[in-house]
């Protein structure tokens, strides 16, 4: 897939929003994504996260784990294309962790993927918690990187697809000059 096709699906999930959002970050931005969207859909979903897959292959990896909750279905997508098993991290107490019976082999090549990644903390989360339990990681992989390649996790870093999305503070947001209404995303309809 090109990433003129990768985009309308984005676009046809309502995955690639257009507007005026305020973002948990308390900045303002002209593009919202809302990955989850797109796992509605699995057809759209399983062509997606194969693209992931085709970019993983190469490392190797034997397990395939996501942070909760943006990782779930997308690691088991990508782990059900590269006929692995597939994990998922959650939270307690703040801390991330292997909970339900889960389980990594020590040494095991593991590759972490996300929904989207930004800043990259989760991902930074579930690679220190693989790396305790004496595992490595061999690649990291997202749907989206909105960080343009600048997320550091010390491994191969692939996307299906980078997006520019533009941040501003409050106080020097254009759309908010030019009288654009603010949505928040999750707090109203849009």
């Amino acid at each position: 897939m090109n990433n003129k096709e990768i985009n309308e699906i984005l676009i046809k999930c309502n995955v690639l929003l257009e507007g005026h959002f305020l973002l948990t970050s308390g900045k303002h931005s002209n593009k919202y994504l809302q990955c989850a969207k797109l796992f509605q859909y699995p057809e759209y979903s399983e062509a997606i996260s194969k693209e992931l897959a085709d970019k993983l292959k190469k490392y190797k990896a034997n397990v395939v784990i996501g942070p909760a909750i943006g990782g779930i279905i997308l690691a088991y997508e990508v782990a059900r294309q590269l006929g692995l098993k597939a994990l998922f991290t959650e939270r307690e107490n703040g801390v991330m962790k292997l909970r339900r019976g889960f389980e990594i082999k020590k040494g095991s090549r593991v590759a972490v993927v996300e929904d989207v990644v930004t800043t990259g903390g989760s991902v930074k989360e579930v690679i220190d918690l693989v790396e305790r339990l004496g595992s490595s990681v061999v690649a990291v992989g997202s749907v989206i990187d909105r960080n343009n390649g600048l997320a550091d996790f010390k491994c191969p870093f692939e996307s299906v697809l980078i997006v520019d999305v533009e941040a501003y503070d409050a106080d020097k947001c254009p759309l908010c000059i030019q009288g654009y209404p603010l949505y928040k995303p999750g707090s109203r309809e849009i």
